[in-house]
């Protein structure tokens, strides 16, 4: 009975020191913890000479593209794990040749980012694996240096209407063809007839940025854009000023800047199952404002976008419309 008891107390302290060991192993660390070696950021700076010099600058300090290391660069960063840095770079880099850069020179170059960054370094090398990656994140920046500075505000010039037409409808459209076409598929070739009539300034303009490109751009012009929304004065399409300051408004103004966000870190991945999924995501989170602000629905019919009196209840809740 006594070894038994003994085997019982024995096990348990096996158990708990796994569990301990598991916990441990599962902490969230910060690339303030010491991360990466010094050998490891040196092989960075091999594939940095290589392949990213001659767009990102010597000392990573930007050319023609922008710079890897400084305030910028970081606060663009905080808070992410530094697998969204990883992938970046695996998926999109060097931009004329993406995806050529394989999983272990990605973290040999995020390693000489973080040593360019003043992160201290470690007797340990940052691994490869995404699972790995995920568990080190970027610091958050202080409060003090988020808050410096003032900026100047700027009066809108057009509606809530013209801004829905001119930024949001069309890079959600651009978003929703991931549905259909895979960015990453040949441009298709026009047919004599279009040959004849021309092309448009939006085939004009995505033949130079095209492919996975088009979706980055417009995942990032609906995030950065999204404040618009919020901004003092602005008007609806019959005159009425725009719910900047209601709960409900912030909110989906909020939740759709946060879809597209979400939207642009999968478009990385180059991945259109993916993006395509998430469309559900962004059709959910324009129908929720639209449903409440944009039109008041009648039991059994469909609201008529040519009648006036729709227009006129434009920007005032379902709830207190009449």
């Amino acid at each position: 009975m006594k070894t038994r008891v003994t085997r019982i107390a024995a096990s348990a302290g096996f158990v708990a020191a796994v569990a301990i060991g598991v916990t441990h192993a599962q902490a969230p660390r910060s690339a303030q913890d010491g991360v990466y070696t010094d050998a490891q950021a040196a092989r960075g700076q091999k594939v940095y000479d290589t392949q990213c010099a001659s767009c990102h600058g010597p000392g990573l300090k930007g050319l023609a593209a922008p710079p890897l290391a400084g305030d910028v660069f970081a606060a663009s960063w905080q808070g992410q794990p530094l697998s969204e840095l990883a992938s970046k770079i695996r998926n999109t880099m060097p931009a004329d040749a993406p995806g050529t850069v394989s999983a272990a020179s990605a973290a040999d170059l995020v390693a000489l980012i973080l040593k360019s960054g003043g992160f201290p370094a470690s007797r340990t090398e940052l691994a490869s694996g995404d699972d790995a990656l995920k568990a080190v994140s970027w610091p958050a920046r202080p409060a003090a240096a988020q808050a410096a500075g003032t900026v100047k505000a700027y009066p809108p010039l057009g509606n809530m209407a013209q801004l829905m037409r001119g930024v949001f409808f069309p890079n959600s459209n651009l978003l929703f063809t991931v549905q259909t076409r895979d960015p990453a598929a040949p441009q298709p070739k026009p047919t004599p007839e279009q040959e004849k009539q021309g092309f448009s300034v939006f085939d004009w303009g995505q033949g130079i940025y095209g492919g996975w490109q088009t979706i980055d751009n417009a995942a990032i012009a609906i995030a950065d854009a999204g404040p618009l929304m919020l901004t003092p004065g602005i008007r609806c399409e019959n005159g009425r000023l725009a719910p900047v300051t209601e709960p409900d408004w912030i909110k989906y103004t909020e939740d759709m800047m946060a879809v597209a966000r979400k939207m642009y870190k999968l478009s990385q991945s180059r991945n259109q199952e993916a993006v395509s999924d998430a469309t559900g995501d962004l059709s959910d989170s324009c129908a929720a404002c639209h449903n409440a602000y944009r039109e008041v629905r009648v039991r059994g019919r469909a609201p008529d976008p040519t009648d006036p009196s729709n227009k006129s209840n434009r920007c005032l809740s379902r709830s207190t419309a009449k």
